[in-house]
């Protein structure tokens, strides 16, 4: 099985978005740079936020977000994210009406049945969880192999936290790998057992 990677963007104070679940500056980074991080041509980053990044998102196979982040980026059209395979939506209630059963989308009950059935999809590749309040519950309980976060030099006051309700402390060992971008710090942890 691959390895379970909790990641997101965040400001210096822990927040991945503010009060109004908008993340304000925190994205900057992924278009002020010139090298193409996709063909899209929207995002352009720094030479080694390109090469920190990239090879970090082809090796990703399945992503488990929360039903708030997929509703706020309106089911992500259908496709997923960064070229991603498969994603799992954790939610009480069910696919959208109307939603394309065809689409590589699935809906489960809790985090624990989202990061086994990721872990299915993706195989020996990695399982993804956003950071907030299913990465923190996806840590809590036992499930998170790495934490990733791309630390934006801003202070957002208060908002969405990127461990979300996490109450309990967990130790992390590193960081094992540091990359400086531009107007971005890259940080890669593992999780202590």
């Amino acid at each position: 099985m691959g390895t379970v990677v909790m990641y997101g963007s965040v400001s210096v104070d822990g927040l991945i978005a503010d009060d109004h679940d908008r993340p304000g500056p925190l994205f900057d980074w992924l278009v002020s740079g010139d090298v193409p991080l996709d063909d899209g041509g929207v995002l352009q980053v720094s030479r080694s936020s390109h090469d920190y990044t990239r090879a970090y998102w082809d090796r990703i196979g399945a992503t488990v977000v929360g039903r708030r982040s997929f509703d706020l980026a309106d089911g992500f059209d259908g496709t997923p994210p960064s070229g991603v395979d498969h994603v799992v939506v954790v939610t009480h209630r069910g696919a959208p009406e109307g939603w394309d059963r065809g689409a590589p989308f699935e809906f489960v009950e809790g985090v624990e049945q989202a990061v086994a059935r990721a872990r299915e999809l993706a195989g020996d590749r990695i399982v993804e969880v956003a950071a907030g309040d299913v990465g923190g519950q996806a840590l809590a309980a036992g499930l998170v192999d790495e934490v990733r976060m791309d630390v934006v030099p801003v202070v957002l006051g208060s908002g969405r936290r990127y461990f979300g309700s996490l109450r309990a402390p967990r130790l992390l060992d590193g960081p094992v790998e540091t990359v400086q971008g531009d107007r971005v710090l890259h940080l890669r942890y593992r999780v202590r057992r």
